[in-house]
């Protein structure tokens, strides 16, 4: 009983494992809706360096990362940063200018359908998404670090000195290549 178990185990973990993201990819085209109707496109930041956040509207730990990003935003903008974040909440779309309104991002916020999260973050859909899910994607269009909301990189003490490490490395046009879900403190 133990060995089939032990082999059922490694199999569940080989099978996560193996559909787990990878970095560095090349990232697909993805589209972010806005309230007013007009989509943003990722292409059209192409030349940039991009951290692509999803988020819930509600979720405290994608509310404190909002504000963290939107000073980021400010002082790293100049040089070819952009923040673009996307909630995926069914309400989403009903709940986006009340976030907006209530956080003032400096940054685009819109919505997307998470079933097309799933598949740009290529997260196994039977996996449960823990939020926020950041990507950053350099300027040639590839995606360098991939972050899940229960990875250490978000942690309290860490969160602001990991981001600024990784925008500092892209823009100056290092290779940074990351992708991390691992079990942490638990978010949103």
């Amino acid at each position: 009983m133990g060995k089939l178990f032990s082999t059922a185990l490694c199999s569940a973990i080989l099978a996560v494992s193996l559909s787990a993201a990878q970095a560095p990819r090349k990232s697909p085209e993805f589209a972010i809706n806005t309230t007013t109707g007009k989509q943003i496109l990722l292409s059209e930041h192409r030349g940039k360096v991009v951290a692509l956040m999803f988020i819930l509207t509600g979720c405290p730990h994608c509310q404190e990362t909002t504000k963290m990003l939107s000073r980021l935003q400010q002082e790293y903008g100049p040089q070819g940063f952009q923040v673009l974040a996307a909630a995926i909440e069914d309400t989403a779309g009903r709940d986006v200018p009340l976030f907006i309104r209530q956080f003032r991002p400096t940054f685009p916020v819109g919505f997307a359908h998470r079933l097309s999260v799933g598949q740009y973050l290529q997260h196994p859909p039977s996996a449960r998404m823990m939020m926020p899910q950041l990507v950053f994607v350099d300027r040639n269009g590839m995606i360098r670090e991939q972050h899940s909301g229960d990875a250490p990189y978000f942690g309290e003490d860490v969160q602001e000195k990991n981001l600024r490490n990784t925008i500092e490395t892209l823009l100056k046009g290092g290779q940074s290549q990351s992708v991390s879900g691992k079990p942490g403190k638990k978010k949103g």
